[in-house]
């Protein structure tokens, strides 16, 4: 493909049952955001499309659980998200949502274009149905065994563990999420989009046009789907919520969620479009268009497959070159998870680091999950903040700027002669816009990252190596050269960071003076005639694009005025970050209690069947490990009436050694057992505690002696 006459970058729909996590950001909308600035910055036509997926099966859970309407539901969160896109910098030039006019309008008109060229199977199936609560078990509304891994919670659309798409049918025991019964099978009609039947298509458009261009975690997951044979794939629910299926005799019935999700895009476009005068057609429809969907691993086969199918089906839309999904982001070791609130949420941190959008920003893409599944720790967001942007990037900047207001007023000096370094360093200037383009348009912004680090490194070095601290003492000329050169990199910098940290390259900007300025039009610079030849002289009056840093021969002329130093980045302590974590830790212990399952009571009995049972304290004498096996303890345990051997399944809770000496409640009147070839004559009492661990029921009172009988 030539150069592309515009782009259409979108990233993923966002649910709106609750607020923007990190593990969102690191997945779909930072590198998104990256890939968006930093086309805009090389003088491309961007639409980067979002908005909000107001029409899934977890929005009416949610509004059930919270006992309002799901548009209650979706007002609030839209709000909540748009905000939080904002105040984090993400630059969309429209976020629109799903429940808007337009929308409706547009995946009605889509789904209308295919029904009328028949591109639709129209059946009668049996589905799940909940007879508590008298309705379908459609997507999120039941839960089950994925047929697939064996995940015990897999959905009725997809299995989040190994990411199959699934139909509720699909999965094995499964259970109302509403009522929690057992659902039964009931006759209904929908119609579904025969996704066998375009398999020829993409087979080659995927298998043979993407091979080597498309990300290998999103290229193996399609081929998997495809090798296993597609099937006809329902895009119709029975559900109250969503845009009603525009055809006769549909009634109650509403699109899919993830046929009409993806035509979010289309219709934000348009609503972009109608906003800024603009056609939004090309943006779709041209073959000079290059479309690139931004998702996490768990959207892949929707984005590769079904919403292309649609689009060829549809016969006049582009379709995308590229989906470069990322894997899962974890969060201290464990799972993110939105229902048992494990999760860093952007509002809170938004509000708990404020003006550190950056900081955030750049831990995610340090850490990001390109290639496999990562780890997000409070520590190493702590670490990449005081280690690298602090004592890099930050540091060198505030070192440039401070020694030039304290040599030179502020004013870039007139450099002398360069020598053979500060040559090689200017001309090492100029080779990283094309290195971390080249990242970039890969997708690896991880690595085009650490490439705009090197930046900062190389400038660090330039002045750890030529100490113009040292040297002004004994050369002021050769100083002046020095600064010079360090202020284009600085200058350099401003420019090369804002795909990375638009907030640190505009107060960069604001700092070198490189935002248009009409005072500074004006200025008029009379010390060059000593300027190298090699070096022209131009003045600069806004900001520098990322051309101009490998093009133009001076980034900051001597005689701009720059401003005074002001930290880029501030070291974040150990306290700041150790309430973080408190409050994860806070968070697990809330869940657990408001998730702990008590067991039911039993059976009832009555009092002569409670005066059978016969515990009495005791003491562990010794103790081994079973062998070969994982579980189980060999007990010799005095109860005061004999000595006798009691087996006991807490090896995984506790060793030989540590129960040794033990005050124990035994049932001692238990019909002996055999165990691995040893008979266990008693039995135990255990409990968990709040935090799960198992504990020994035993009196609290030291003195009380084996035998007592407990009643």
């Amino acid at each position: 493909m030539n150069k592309p006459k515009r782009y259409t970058i979108t990233a993923a729909l966002p649910y709106t049952n609750g607020p923007i996590h990190i593990g969102h950001l690191a997945g779909v909308y930072v590198p998104a955001d990256i890939y968006a600035r930093y086309l805009r910055l090389t003088d491309n036509d961007v639409a980067f499309i979002c908005g909000s997926d107001e029409h899934g099966v977890p929005i009416t859970i949610k509004a059930k659980k919270e006992g309002v309407t799901p548009q209650d539901v979706v007002d609030k969160y839209h709000a909540i998200i748009k905000q939080s896109f904002e105040e984090f910098g993400i630059s969309f030039d429209n976020y629109s949502r799903t429940s808007a006019k337009i929308h409706h309008e547009t995946a009605s008109e889509i789904f209308k274009t295919l029904y009328d060229k028949g591109e639709f199977i129209e059946e009668t199936s049996e589905q799940l149905y909940d007879e508590k609560a008298n309705q379908f078990l459609a997507d999120r509304f039941v839960t089950g065994t994925c047929p697939k891994c064996g995940n015990e919670e897999a959905y009725g659309d997809q299995c989040e563990n190994c990411g199959t798409s699934l139909n509720a049918t699909d999965l094995i025991n499964p259970k109302s999420a509403i009522t929690g019964n057992v659902p039964t099978l009931k006759q209904t009609k929908h119609w579904f989009l025969p996704l066998d039947k375009h398999e020829a298509f993409l087979k080659e458009w995927i298998l043979e046009g993407h091979k080597k261009d498309w990300k290998p975690n999103v290229y193996g997951q399609v081929k998997s789907w495809i090798d296993d044979g597609l099937r006809p794939r329902a895009v119709t629910r029975d559900l109250d919520w969503g845009i009603p299926v525009p055809v006769e005799g549909a009634e109650g019935k509403v699109l899919y969620v993830w046929f009409d999700a993806p035509i979010g895009y289309i219709s934000s476009t348009k609503e972009w479009a109608k906003r800024v005068g603009k056609d939004w057609e090309p943006y779709w429809k041209d073959k000079d268009t290059k479309l690139v969907h931004f998702i996490g691993k768990d959207n892949i086969v929707f984005h590769c497959i079904i919403f292309p199918v649609v689009l060829k089906a549809e016969g006049s839309y582009i379709l995308p070159e590229n989906v470069p999904a990322n894997e899962f982001l974890n969060l201290e070791g464990n799972k993110l998870s939105t229902s048992k609130n494990w999760a860093v949420w952007l509002p809170e941190y938004l509000i708990d680091f404020p003006n550190q959008q950056d900081v955030l920003r750049y831990a995610l893409t340090a850490n990001a999950p390109e290639a496999k599944d990562n780890d997000f720790t409070w520590k190493d967001f702590q670490a990449r903040n005081n280690n690298e942007l602090v004592a890099i990037f930050g540091n060198f900047i505030n070192r440039v700027v401070v020694l030039t207001n304290k040599y030179y007023n502020g004013v870039v000096p007139n450099p002398n002669e360069f020598s053979q370094v500060d040559e090689e360093t200017l001309a090492a200037i100029k080779t990283y816009p094309n290195v971390i383009s080249s990242s970039i348009e890969r997708y690896r912004f991880r690595e085009a990252q650490q490439e705009l680090m090197n930046l900062a490194r190389l400038g660090n070095k330039y002045l750890a190596d030529e100490e113009p601290w040292k040297v002004i003492k004994v050369d002021e000329s050769r100083v002046q050269t020095i600064m010079y050169v360090a202020l284009q990199i600085a200058s350099a910098l401003a420019t090369l960071s804002e795909p990375f940290l638009p907030f640190t390259s505009t107060k960069l900007k604001g700092i070198l003076g490189l935002r248009h300025n009409e005072e500074q039009s004006d200025v008029v610079i009379s010390s060059n005639k000593q300027l190298a030849t090699s070096h022209k002289i131009e003045s600069r009056n806004d900001d520098l694009s990322w051309d101009d840093i490998s093009t133009k021969e001076i980034l900051l002329p001597s005689g701009h005025q720059i401003g005074k130093a002001e930290l880029l980045f501030s070291k974040i302590e150990d306290e700041a970050i150790q309430i973080q974590i408190d409050k994860l830790i806070a968070s697990k212990k809330v869940n657990e209690v408001a998730n702990k399952t008590v067991e039911p009571q039993k059976d009832t009995i009555t009092f002569d069947d409670f005066t059978k049972l016969d515990m009495r304290v005791g003491t562990i004498l010794e103790a081994e490990k079973m062998p070969k096996a994982k579980k189980l303890l060999i007990l010799k345990v005095d109860t005061g009436i004999d000595v006798r051997t009691i087996v006991s399944g807490i090896a995984e809770s506790f060793t030989a050694e540590e129960v040794v000496g033990k005050k124990v409640t035994v049932l001692v009147n238990l019909a002996p057992r055999e165990l691995r070839g040893v008979e266990s004559q008693g039995m135990i009492l255990m409990t968990e505690n709040e935090e799960g661990k198992l504990v020994f029921v035993n009196p609290d009172d030291a003195s009380i002696t084996n035998g007592l009988k407990i009643s």
